[in-house]
């Protein structure tokens, strides 16, 4: 199938997430994307499991659809000469090695460039190409843990926890896909190629961006709320008698409406609760009120009490709900494959079409006939 990025080839030279990452959204939106693993063995993900399907891990599978997989010996020339014959006739050269193991073999921006000027180079790093840890390998939960994610995730009182996903790995990845889109667009203007690089850890500084200003002004660290968030209240999770629910009261209005619903019409005007600024400052008396009413009475009857008043909110859905849900089901986001296996594809969609990518998960070293000249062309 073709896709806005048709005729555009990317090697990946990745391994995890955040490059595979990177190179899954390439793939879906049309690019050749040639990754490159170890003779054997292939990919780290390829083993993380289970649950496995078709002689992978289901999350090497997610990650890895719509390429191709070519296994090179990056400890031999043979195998570092391939790399370049591809790289000199790519648009994109993605990797996410231990920092300074590209130059060392031989593959670095320096290099590749100077053989492709048109080649855009995007780099992967854990701490980025500067200062003290600079040379340090990184994963996920070291970044969530290390960029002050962890210190504002979970309940306050009880030991830090990480987010479900892995939101700074495939952040990079998201990051690297802009910076690559943003400097194709300039060569298109120049002819000339670029270097794009991010880190895990800028990645989770980014997704810090409002807690680091608020700590500047009011001095105070930032604490652990729960499913709720700092600046606004109520805005969070609440038991019910068979579940929970996320309500979003974001502005004074829904909070009065929120307090009809709750048959609480006098806390429209209990001073303590006039606006969100005082709702915040005595969010633990309130949080406490309104969990008691939401235990009354189940998920499905709140939500339809707080929908009917148009107020946000929504159940805490299971995978499996989620999956089955007729608006996720309206949405054709879903894909499938032979062996039962559900993938989730990219969330976008332009002129009304959702890229689609062009096939499953590769076997390991399924395209090594692949010729690099031959069947690789660098273009626009």
């Amino acid at each position: 199938m073709s896709g806005p990025l048709t005729g555009i080839t990317v090697i990946e030279l990745g391994h995890s997430v955040a490059a595979p990452y990177a190179g899954l959204t390439f793939a879906s939106l049309g690019a050749d994307v040639i990754k490159i693993e170890r003779p054997g063995k292939g990919d780290d993900a390829r083993a993380w499991g289970p649950p496995f399907a078709d002689g992978s891990s289901t999350m090497f599978n997610c990650l890895n659809r719509h390429k191709k997989s070519v296994e090179i010996d990056l400890k031999t020339p043979e195998g570092i000469a391939k790399v370049r014959g591809l790289a000199d006739s790519a648009d994109v050269f993605l990797q996410n090695l231990r920092p300074g193991q590209a130059e060392t073999m031989g593959l670095g921006a320096d290099v590749l460039r100077a053989s492709n000027p048109r080649l855009i180079y995007a780099s992967i790093s854990a701490f980025g190409d500067s200062g003290p840890l600079k040379d340090r390998p990184g994963y996920d939960p070291l970044m969530q843990a290390f960029a002050g994610l962890m210190s504002v995730t979970g309940e306050e009182g009880r030991p830090s926890i990480r987010s479900g996903t892995s939101m700074v790995d495939m952040g990079s990845g998201l990051w690297v896909v802009i910076g690559v889109l943003a400097a194709l667009h300039t060569r298109n203007q120049t002819g000339e190629g670029s270097i794009v690089d991010t880190s895990l850890y800028e990645t989770g500084l980014g997704w810090m961006l409002y807690h680091a200003p608020a700590y500047a002004i009011s001095n105070k660290l930032p604490r652990k709320l729960g499913s709720g968030t700092f600046a606004i209240a109520p805005y969070e999770a609440f038991k019910t008698s068979d579940g929970e629910i996320v309500i979003a009261a974001g502005n004074d209005n829904l909070f009065r409406k929120l307090s009809e619903v709750l048959g609480k019409p006098e806390w429209k005007e209990n001073a303590r609760y006039t606006t969100n600024a005082d709702r915040v400052i005595n969010r633990e008396g309130l949080s406490a009120a309104i969990a008691d009413i939401i235990a009354t009475d189940t998920a499905a009857t709140w939500a339809q009490k707080l929908e009917n008043q148009n107020i946000p909110c929504a159940p805490v859905q299971t995978i499996d709900q989620v999956l089955a849900h007729p608006q996720t089901q309206a949405l054709n986001i879903l894909d499938a494959d032979p062996n039962g296996s559900t993938y989730i594809d990219i969330p976008v969609r332009i002129n009304g079409t959702r890229p689609r990518g062009k096939g499953k998960p590769p076997k390991l070293g399924e395209h090594n006939a692949l010729k690099p000249l031959a069947t690789v062309g660098a273009t626009s």
